[in-house]
């Protein structure tokens, strides 16, 4: 049998195994631990965001000097977020970077500092996913973090840096695409976008607990998780413009901050549901874990 079927075949029987493992995941999203964590993942989310944009598109537009990979990432943003809050956040980026020519190190050091605040709660989280008693230490966390800011970081700029191919290809035949991408705009960067998300989520699983886990015997699942997400995109859009008014009307000047913490909250719950399952059906597969411990790590 080719590989690529044989893949595809475990990918299948991971689905079966999450439709059968609902009510255990479902009791594992209304736990307390769950919203703590994912509200703490949420929030530093919301911090790294801008400034993770301008450096995206400082490098893109100042240093590569690819406006088309620019025009991918507006694309890519108004697919996560949409209607009135996708038109913002692209409109004030486009703003702000015209009259920005350079890499904005102050960002970047931003960026840094909060992004690492995103995986030491994922670490924590997938630690007792996976059964480990103790944490990294604080030192050792950051320095992990960081391995994976870079990785993730130069994976999204492939993402974005593959989409803006893909604008190219359009424009050749039909013209400038805009701020505003059309239709075939946003399937290539679904297209680009979604092999990218499940290699991240596949190296968040696999390197940020403090334990080995067995990497070959996740990966089918992983890539489950990593459509699940792409689902609960797509019922962002189906639900948008009813919540969009609720925040309008509840949060005012906030609602697209509100919408930014909402929309990272869930994908943190996602991310940490699947983390469970994962670990859940790993261990009663009998992949092996080995244990690691920090002499003298804490919490």
């Amino acid at each position: 049998m080719p590989l690529w079927k044989s893949f595809a075949g475990e990918v299948a029987a991971a689905a079966r195994e999450l439709r059968a493992d609902a009510r255990q995941i479902l009791l594992y999203v209304l736990s307390t631990e769950s919203h703590v964590y994912s509200f703490a993942v949420a929030a530093n989310v919301l911090l790294s965001f801008w400034p993770f944009m301008l450096v995206l598109i400082a490098v893109f537009r100042n240093v590569l000097g690819w406006p088309a990979a620019v025009t991918a990432l507006y694309a890519t943003i108004q697919d996560y977020f949409a209607g009135a809050t996708g038109q913002f956040l692209v409109y004030n980026l486009e703003v702000v970077t015209q009259w920005r020519r350079q890499v904005e190190w102050l960002s970047l050091l931003l960026l840094l500092f909060t992004a690492n605040g995103i995986f030491l709660p994922l670490e924590v989280a997938l630690n007792r996913a996976w059964g480990v008693k103790e944490n990294r230490n604080l030192l050792k966390n950051q320095a992990v973090s960081m391995g994976l800011i870079f990785v993730c970081g130069t994976l999204a700029l492939f993402s974005a840096a593959l989409t803006g191919a893909g604008v190219q290809v359009w424009e050749a035949f039909f013209g400038p695409a805009g701020a505003s991408a059309p239709f075939a705009i946003k399937m290539i960067a679904k297209a680009a976008s979604l092999p990218v998300t499940i290699l991240v989520l596949f190296l968040i699983y696999a390197w940020l607990p403090n334990t080995s886990v067995p990497k070959r015997a996740i990966l089918p699942r992983v890539v489950v998780v990593g459509l699940v997400l792409e689902l609960l995109k797509w019922v962002n859009l189906a639900i948008w413009p009813w919540l969009f008014r609720k925040f309008d009307r509840e949060f005012g000047v906030f609602k697209h901050s509100v919408t930014i913490l909402t929309w990272s909250f869930f994908a943190a719950m996602v991310v940490l549901a699947g983390a469970e399952w994962i670990a859940w059906r790993t261990r009663a597969a009998g992949g092996a874990v080995e244990k690691t411990v920090e002499s003298g790590a804490g919490s």
